[in-house]
């Protein structure tokens, strides 16, 4: 099994955890997100974002992407961590159920950036 194919497992397990696990971390985001994934390949232009019909992805619609850092740990020892918006990038072609393909519109798109679809 190859890297992608490691990162493409983990990214599809982690999505499909319950909504109710992440709110309570960010309860007020969980609820405004109506579409999120990751960059999963980014190389020679072409990237590819793990959002397809499954989550409601069409050609057209326009992503958020944000990096993640991890901070110095927090007083109780704990690692934190910061999302930085980084750019926007339009959905091109829907791949099927998982997957589409995306260009970079404004910033910046990295290999396991964050993508998100904000309802209106």
């Amino acid at each position: 099994m190859n890297l992608l194919s490691k990162f493409v497992a983990a990214a599809v397990l982690a999505m499909v955890s319950p909504a109710s696990a992440f709110a309570q971390y960010a309860p007020s985001t969980v609820h405004s997100v109506s579409m999120r994934g990751a960059v999963v390949h980014a190389a020679r232009g072409r990237i590819v974002v793990c959002v397809g019909t499954a989550d409601g992805a069409h050609a057209g619609q326009e992503l958020s992407v944000y990096r993640v850092s991890q901070s110095q740990h927090s007083p109780k020892g704990r690692p934190t961590f910061r999302r930085t918006p980084v750019g926007t990038v339009r959905i091109d072609l829907v791949l099927g159920e998982h997957f589409a393909n995306a260009s970079v519109i404004s910033g910046t798109a990295k290999l396991n950036d964050i993508v998100e679809l904000r309802r209106p």
